[in-house]
């Protein structure tokens, strides 16, 4: 059965173009301002949605997105906030794919059962679970893939023939290409080595696979589109978030719009003009 992701992606293989992935850290900077900015990406541009579930050791991410976790925990956030920040937002957008993005702590300390029975019931359509490599998948890969939740996996430039197969096997959705070795947000993806490296995936699955990690520019969201079938744009958005605070680090009247602005101006990279214009 075709999940949203799946449908989105064969959406934009007929629209001819590539998807812009959106994160954000959920409760970043607060719940009421994220949710807003939640429910209006999908107006902004985003095609997917990767919401971040906090978690006070992101030992993959930057200091952006390290920092996003940190606002959100501080202010309160909690695995139950978040599923219900999905909940509302499926009240009024049924098509618009979600995927929780983060480490496996928050997963195991929720309770795995109960985490995958309330994601679906709140309409969470997969999960990127970024330190739980495909040898220790066995607590949560295979439940997942039985409640219909993709399992979106990292592949990154070290990667290489003998891992790759490994990386691909029982992954669905899409596979989400770490464009640099290292963490989120810090340098810029060299395309030359993305578009030999998106090339060698695709040789080796049918799967889109959507970019990211440093793309932070409607340049670089131009460029990446012509490799891959998604471009995911992350350290961006929140640092705009942390950027419209105020000197207390709370979020003022202007902080989703801004935030918003800048997810059009990037998702007009990937539209014709008038229909960016539309937006």
């Amino acid at each position: 059965m075709a999940t949203r992701i799946d449908k989105r992606f064969a959406e934009l293989k007929g629209q001819g173009r590539a998807g812009l992935v959106a994160f954000i850290t959920a409760g970043d900077p607060d719940e009421d301002t994220s949710l807003k900015i939640l429910k209006n990406l999908p107006q902004a541009g985003a095609d997917i949605i990767e919401l971040g579930m906090p978690f006070s050791d992101p030992m993959a991410d930057g200091p952006a997105i390290q920092a996003s976790s940190t606002r959100a925990l501080h202010a309160g956030q909690t695995m139950v906030k978040t599923l219900a920040m999905v909940k509302s937002f499926r009240k009024k957008d049924e098509a618009t794919p979600i995927v929780l993005m983060g480490y496996y702590n928050p997963i195991y300390i929720y309770g795995v059962d109960r985490f995958l029975k309330d994601a679906v019931a709140a309409g969470v359509d997969g999960l990127i679970v970024v330190d739980m490599p495909p040898e220790e998948d066995a607590e949560l890969r295979p439940g997942a893939s039985a409640a219909g939740l993709n399992f979106i996996r990292l592949a990154t430039p070290t990667t290489d023939a003998t891992r790759l197969p490994a990386v691909l096997a029982n992954t669905s959705g899409f596979v989400y290409y770490v464009s640099i070795a290292g963490i989120t947000g810090t340098v810029a993806p060299d395309l030359a080595d993305v578009g030999a490296q998106v090339g060698r995936i695709k040789a080796a699955t049918k799967l889109p696979i959507a970019v990211g990690f440093g793309v932070k520019t409607k340049e670089q969201v131009g460029a990446i589109a012509k490799l891959a079938e998604g471009v995911v744009v992350g350290s961006a958005l929140v640092t705009a978030i942390a950027q419209s605070l105020d000197a207390e680090g709370k979020a003022m009247p202007e902080t989703g719009s801004k935030v918003l602005a800048l997810v059009e101006q990037l998702a007009s990279a990937l539209r014709k003009p008038a229909a960016a214009a539309a937006v």
